[in-house]
């Protein structure tokens, strides 16, 4: 899996995810909130299927020399 995500989506998306889940934990909101481990785990992995799915990437262009860490 290459990473998709970027820094500033990846800390969007922690942030929402825990706060669903306290949130749900916590009886504010229902058991909806329990969909809050969706977004904390793709931006745990900095990896998104739909973005995959989708040819989205919010983490920059991704050139040949970055691919490349053999160091040959």
């Amino acid at each position: 899996m290459k990473s998709n995500i970027g820094t500033f989506d990846r800390i969007l998306r922690i942030t929402v995810g825990l706060f669903l889940i306290i949130a749900t934990t916590a009886n504010l909101i229902g058991v909806w909130g329990w969909i809050g481990i969706i977004p904390l785990a793709t931006g745990l992995l900095s990896f998104c299927p739909m973005y995959s799915v989708l040819g989205i990437r919010s983490c920059g262009v991704q050139t040949d020399a970055d691919e490349d860490t053999s160091g040959v």
